[in-house]
């Protein structure tokens, strides 16, 4: 018996696989091709890992992309800073002024950062992000007034108006930008009833470089009002806003054909000369085959026929915006994509006839299409002021720049914007069209400095028509163009160093500006 068991113990180790013969084994379903097939696997996973953040650092090795520097919209200056400080309460903004004069370093003020021309920051100064300084401080239906810190956007502020039948006069296209960031460039948009930003503001208070709140208004501390409207937050912290409203209406939308060399006159007699349009932004062609000459306008016309209630839902969200995307990125690819989107744009917009829109929904324009974040590349806004007697002059002008200089350009919105006396640094020295350009290019400096010197000759082209550009752009224009194109600079700074003598309030604005680059 021993034997026999010994031998069927045999027989059973017999039977087991050789654990010696596990990393030879050519079985599929072996243990050992697990363990060389894991190995290979994980070889492979660490070289395309690797070769991916190569190409990761290939793509995104360039100072936009740097995440120890800040810059704005453009990316075109990233600079280090001392740290960013998020705003919360006005005891906290006046503690962090004195803790910048005691250390000497410079103080910027920030909202959404979609200024493009180094407003918001300043090189190893301290950055107040505004954006958590948002609420609604008091409201006032019957007098259509609306107090409302610096950081609140203009959704905000539309969400609170909106069941009281209210709406805001001013503001940009889009209501994704901050109360504070709008009033520090003296912001305007599609209205043309109510002028740029400054019409529409009340009051405001005011935290100087001293650490003292001012109230600020036309009949108190006056002398300040027309400079911190339009200023660039060089004159201190604007902590809050009173803004004054509209009544919220409902437009019936048009869109009509016209042409670049008769749009003077079509905006003087259909628009401008029409008292139920409230509304109205235009569109010229960029397309090859219709380069800078044809036109359609939209135009937002008041029907009181219309019951509000019926069509004031808010709208809270946009639609297309894939394909949109798609298409407006064949636009910056291609002359081919040019010529598609504008027929497609045309097509679209020229369909909506009729359509009934609240003034609340046509003030809540889409922008998630446009948005861009290529390394080493980006869309850059430029805008252009022109006389409306002056309009198809200019543009005949500048199709002839854009050419010579090979500038690839996007898209040109037209709009309009009232004159304004009022504002120190206006840019509607006259009753203006303007023209807002956006143009796709290199970050590279060699890319950039082409394009610094086309946007100069463009500048000389607006100068020769009476115009004026837009100053929260990148800052292409020389010191002698912003001069010209600003005759009131010098009252201008010789303001802020007497508000702020220290200059506390820095930013790359007033350092390219106030010096002689």
């Amino acid at each position: 018996m021993p034997e026999e068991k010994k031998t069927r113990n045999e027989d059973f180790k017999s039977s087991l696989p050789d654990p010696d013969a596990r990393a030879t084994s050519n079985d599929p379903a072996s243990p050992g091709k697990g363990v060389v097939s894991g190995s290979a696997v994980r070889a492979a996973a660490l070289v395309l890992l690797t070769v991916l953040c190569i190409l990761a650092y290939i793509r995104t090795g360039t100072p936009d992309q740097d995440p120890f520097l800040i810059t704005d919209y453009s990316r075109l200056h990233p600079v280090k800073v001392e740290r960013v400080v998020e705003g919360r309460e006005e005891e906290q903004l006046v503690k962090l002024l004195e803790e910048a004069r005691a250390k000497k370093l410079s103080v910027s003020v920030a909202g959404q950062r979609h200024s493009q021309g180094g407003h918001t920051f300043y090189k190893d100064g301290i950055v107040l992000d505004m954006t958590p300084f948002n609420r609604v401080l008091s409201f006032d239906p019957g007098a259509r007034t609306i107090r409302v810190q610096a950081g609140a956007t203009w959704k905000d502020v539309q969400d609170f108006v909106h069941p009281y039948g209210l709406a805001v006069k001013t503001m940009q296209s889009q209501n994704i930008f901050t109360v504070g960031g709008s009033v520090s460039i003296n912001a305007h948009g599609r209205d043309i009833r109510n002028g740029s930003m400054i019409s529409s503001v009340e009051s405001f208070r005011l935290l100087t470089a001293d650490g003292v709140i001012k109230e600020v208004s036309r009949t108190e501390n006056a002398d300040l009002f027309p400079y911190v409207l339009g200023g660039y937050c060089l004159f201190g912290v604007i902590p809050d806003v009173t803004l004054t409203l509209a009544e919220d209406e409902v437009y019936r939308m048009t869109t009509e054909a016209t042409r670049v060399e008769a749009f003077s006159t079509y905006f003087k007699e259909r628009v401008k000369g029409s008292p139920d349009v409230r509304m109205s932004i235009a569109r010229i062609s960029v397309a090859p085959e219709h380069f800078l000459t044809d036109m359609y306008a939209t135009l937002y016309t008041a029907d009181p026929s219309l019951k509000l209630s019926e069509y004031n839902r808010l709208v809270t969200r946009e639609y297309g915006v894939l394909p949109s995307k798609v298409l407006f990125h064949l636009n910056r690819s291609s002359d081919w994509g040019k010529n598609l989107f504008w027929a497609l744009q045309k097509n679209y917009f020229s369909s909506r006839q009729d359509e009934i829109v609240s003034r609340n929904n046509a003030m809540r324009s889409e922008s998630a299409f446009m948005e861009y974040r290529e390394a080493g590349k980006n869309d850059l806004l430029q805008e252009y002021f022109i006389p409306v007697g002056e309009f198809s002059g200019f543009v005949d002008r500048l199709r002839s720049v854009l050419l010579e200089e090979d500038l690839n350009l996007l898209n040109i919105t037209v709009r309009y914007v009232n004159r304004d006396e009022e504002a120190v640094l206006s840019y509607a020295q006259d009753d203006m069209l303007a023209l807002v350009c956006l143009f796709n290019a290199s970050l590279s400096e060699e890319a950039q400095t082409r394009l610094k010197a086309g946007i100069r000759r463009i500048i000389d082209e607006v100068i020769r028509s009476g115009g004026t550009y837009y100053l929260p752009y990148a800052a292409y224009p020389s010191v002698e163009q912003f001069r010209t194109v600003y005759p009131r600079y010098e009252q201008f700074f010789r303001k802020k160093d007497e508000v702020d003598p220290g200059h506390l309030f820095m930013n790359e604005f007033y350092e390219t500006y106030k010096g002689d680059k």
